[in-house]
């Protein structure tokens, strides 16, 4: 069992968070929510990344330039999404005016009656000279100011321009159109860095979130806003972050880069008391026949990687779902009749569990667990080397870390893997049998990309569908 850390929180960038720190990232993060107009009801918005394009293909630099257009496997990437978004009755979808993405909104679009509205801020972000250019094409050509696009976006400057800081303003715009339209159900199609401005410009996060909330070809992201009741900013739910019909895991890639090492929250299943809401009793109960299959279903994913470790609540429900995953693991590698079944070392882990129902336990809880989490994910880290885009590049040792409880803490998990406070401990919706991933191409101590969050769409016709409600990483 692990031992409770007396080490302080670990937070965005892997270094210890000073309370002095967050209160004044949180101070900006309230004041940026705050400039949302208020609504006068409810209102859930869809997100998609337009399919891929032939400069995504051929790995050029797009940014906000027109002559690009849809590959065969983009269109096809827009047809499932349509197909899974077919159930949804829209009242509107907002565009991209770009080709790659207004053909990817007409497609999902199909026959609904009505018309696409194209917005020109939901542009992709504007890279002025390097649109265009291969890669490997801007490093050589610019040097210095690509080395600083790659390692420190926000402060990235070209051509008298702030590319990103500019990105965050027009999205801050886009949402005062889109709060202020009469419709209940809002599909907005457009582009990989847009669509991450628009997830953190609603959630009040800056600049420095850029990249790191990651947005696939045809990803699916849910924003779902209610009114206050206090008035003011409305009251925002990321209800579902870059969902695809794939699998949520890309073998040693995030947005571009190479990773070894991720964390995994996996969600149990079901459990008997379905009608269970709080805190409190949630998770000690066995699962229900829903719940195991759910928990069968998550391992059957889990096969996309070899998982290392194991780590959940003691509960019953989290317990079972972690020895679900461990066995089929153990035996993926097993087929023979001489073979032998490979171990995947298992943990219960206390700061996973917490008794009270109160959200400020919770959250603690989960801060404390955090910590240990990417002490876990360090083990054999000697043996790894982390690696920029400009630095010689070794190979890491690949280490994959599970691990299983219940949504309310697991929320508590991302916020805390965000550098958030606990005032934003209800900005993460988490369903039963969900999947969320946190890669880490710098390592542990480096700053985290969070690849989804809500991932249902292996539990199949058990999962509960993108747009309703419930209780290749090409770049740009």
């Amino acid at each position: 069992m692990l031992a409770v850390a007396s080490s302080p929180i670990v937070g965005q960038f892997g270094s210890a968070v000073r309370c002095s720190d967050r209160r004044s990232a949180n101070a900006a993060t309230a004041a940026a929510a705050a400039s949302l107009p208020p609504i006068p009801r409810e209102k859930r918005v869809v997100l998609v990344r337009h399919g891929q394009s032939t400069w995504n293909a051929e790995g050029r630099i797009q940014g906000s330039s027109d002559f690009s257009v849809l590959t065969a496997k983009g269109e096809s990437q827009a047809e499932t999404s349509r197909q899974m978004l077919l159930s949804d009755s829209f009242d509107v979808c907002f565009t991209s005016p770009l080709v790659r993405s207004k053909r990817t909104a007409e497609i999902i679009w199909g026959s609904r009656a009505a018309e696409l509205i194209p917005d020109a801020d939901l542009r992709e972000i504007d890279l002025y000279s390097f649109q265009g250019l291969l890669k490997q094409e801007g490093k050589a050509k610019f040097g210095d100011a690509y080395r600083q696009w790659q390692l420190d976006a926000p402060n990235f400057i070209i051509d008298g321009h702030y590319p990103v800081k500019e990105l965050w303003a027009r999205a801050r715009g886009c949402w005062s159109r889109i709060l202020a339209h009469d419709g209940a159900s809002v599909l907005i199609v457009a582009h990989n860095a847009v669509n991450q401005a628009l997830v953190a410009t609603a959630l009040g996060l800056n600049t420095t979130y850029f990249r790191g909330l990651l947005q696939s070809n045809c990803g699916v992201s849910v924003l779902d806003f209610k009114p206050n009741p206090r008035g003011g900013s409305p009251l925002i739910s990321l209800n579902r972050l870059n969902q695809t019909p794939n699998s949520p895991f890309s073998r040693g890639n995030s947005a571009g880069r190479k990773t070894s090492r991720r964390i995994i929250l996996v969600c149990h299943g079901t459990t008997q008391s379905t009608s269970e809401v709080g805190f409190a009793s949630f998770g000690y109960e066995p699962m229900n026949m829903l719940g195991v299959i759910q928990s069968q279903k998550t391992a059957e994913v889990l096969l996309d990687v070899r998982v290392d470790s194991v780590v959940s609540s003691p509960r019953i429900a989290s317990a079972d779902t972690a020895t679900a995953i461990t066995e089929v693991q153990e035996a993926a590698d097993c087929l023979g009749a001489d073979c032998v079944p490979r171990y995947v070392e298992t943990k219960k882990m206390l700061e996973l569990d917490v008794e009270g129902s109160a959200v400020g336990e919770v959250w603690d809880s989960a801060g404390r667990a955090w910590g240990l989490l990417l002490q876990e994910l360090s083990s054999s880290s000697s043996s790894s080397s982390s690696s920029s885009s400009f630095g010689e590049e070794e190979t890491p040792v690949e280490r994959n870390v599970v691990v299983v409880g219940r949504p309310s803490l697991h929320a508590a998990l991302i916020g805390h893997c965000l550098k958030l406070g606990p005032e934003m401990a209800s900005s993460f919706h988490l369903d039963a049998g969900s999947i969320s991933v946190v890669d880490f191409p710098d390592g542990p101590r480096g700053r985290p990309i969070v690849r989804c969050i809500n991932y249902t769409a292996h539990l199949g016709r058990w999962s509960i569908p993108v747009t309703r409600p419930s209780t290749n990483d090409e770049e740009f």
